[in-house]
């Protein structure tokens, strides 16, 4: 009973709007619609075959039933919303012979629609200021639209369409899409180009952090260079007096206890490790510059994976198994991995980086880009002016 009401209701709306010859591809969506709800918009697309033999497999007799008695339905369905003029030209018809020879007769219409939906893609441009995803989204439904109308746009083709009609900001983002090669559908297209949006003009979820692990030296071929922050600091002053910028309060150190200082700057344990012989540089990684944004992601010349603190982002993933993969932080605690994935990271360059083997562990505070991954990948760093 549900199922009759439905169908009432959607065949409605070719009764308000029946076919009177200036409305054709209206007509005709409203239309398979209403058969695409009963399941019979297939008695369109072919004719009904010829009549089976007395001695056909019963299945193929059912199958040439149901056919005939769903074109009949469906041909009903299409004279009663024509105009009576139509309705004598075409009563006689099948279904599939109507719909072909209303094609044919009508077919300037849908030439002229094309005409003006490929106008309209073809003009959009995004303006500086404006947000990318109702842009993306409108040219989507113009690529939709013109495959309805018969005329499909490869994917490739239109994705440069969209690429070509975004403002300078994005460029990029354009290169790095280019020159990776990149095949997505457009709707993952349209995510990563909100990604870059937040990134490009918010300046969130993007920052690099640089971790440096003591005296350890980064693995030959990779290249870092740094940009010097505030006043340049005096020839004389050690690397080991260097203070964290931006006045980071030092919280409790892990050996003593006391407050006020740092493991690293600890006496009884610079002692303790003295007497042992040993050196303290390559246990340690100090967080250069202290950033306030949950998203920000760390560059770690010394951590042998990339780590994210978030799902969302990470594709193609896979949840471990308890104790799995277990990592030890600074202070020596335990935490887990919880999933292993890849992750798409727009930086504010528009330079996008692939994190094969991201570790998805929430217990850590920053998301981490092992500087020994990328070497392994083939990448050469260079940091100047915050960016990388």
């Amino acid at each position: 009973m549900a199922n009759n009401t439905n169908n009432l209701a959607l065949r409605s709306i070719l009764d308000k709007d029946k076919l009177n010859g200036t409305n054709f591809v209206d007509w005709q969506r409203n239309l398979c619609i209403v058969l695409r709800m009963d399941e019979k918009e297939y008695v369109l697309e072919k004719p009904i075959p010829p009549a089976p033999p007395a001695n056909a497999p019963k299945t193929v007799k059912d199958a040439y039933e149901k056919h005939v008695e769903d074109d009949n339905q469906v041909s009903c369905v299409m004279l009663a919303t024509m105009i009576t003029e139509l309705q004598k030209q075409h009563e006689d018809m099948k279904a599939h012979e109507m719909i072909v020879a209303l094609w044919q007769l009508y077919q300037g219409q849908s030439r002229h629609e094309r005409f003006l939906v490929s106008k309209a893609l073809f003009s959009c441009k995004l303006s500086s200021g404006n947000p990318v995803g109702p842009h993306v989204l409108k040219m989507i439904g113009y690529i939709t639209n013109l495959e309805k109308l018969g005329f499909s746009l490869q994917k490739e083709l239109a994705t440069d369409m969209i690429m070509q009609s975004l403002p300078e900001l994005y460029k990029g983002f354009v290169m790095n899409y280019m020159m990776h090669d990149l095949d997505k559908p457009l709707p993952e297209l349209l995510k990563m180009l909100q990604t870059a949006e937040e990134n490009l003009t918010k300046g969130k979820g993007a920052s690099v952090l640089m971790v440096q692990g003591g005296k350890g030296k980064p693995k030959k071929g990779i290249k870092i260079k740094a940009r010097t922050v505030g006043k340049p600091k005096s020839k004389s002053t050690s690397s080991a007096t260097q203070k964290p910028i931006g006045g980071v309060a030092k919280g409790k150190c892990h050996h003593c206890g006391k407050a006020g200082h740092w493991r690293r700057n600890c006496k009884t344990y610079l002692a303790t490790k003295k007497k042992e012989g040993t050196t303290i540089s390559s246990e340690v990684y100090v967080i250069e510059v202290n950033m306030s944004i949950s998203l920000s992601w760390v560059l770690d010349t010394g951590c042998g994976s990339h780590i994210c603190t978030t799902m969302q982002g990470l594709k193609q993933s896979r949840r471990l198994a308890q104790g799995e993969i277990e990592l030890r932080v600074g202070n020596g605690a335990p935490v887990a991995a919880l999933a292993i994935g890849t992750y798409s990271l727009v930086l504010p360059s528009g330079l996008m980086l692939e994190l094969n083997d991201c570790l998805y562990v929430p217990a850590i505070s920053r998301n981490i880009i092992s500087v020994s991954c990328l070497d392994k990948n083939g990448f050469i760093i260079s940091i100047k002016d915050k960016s990388l």
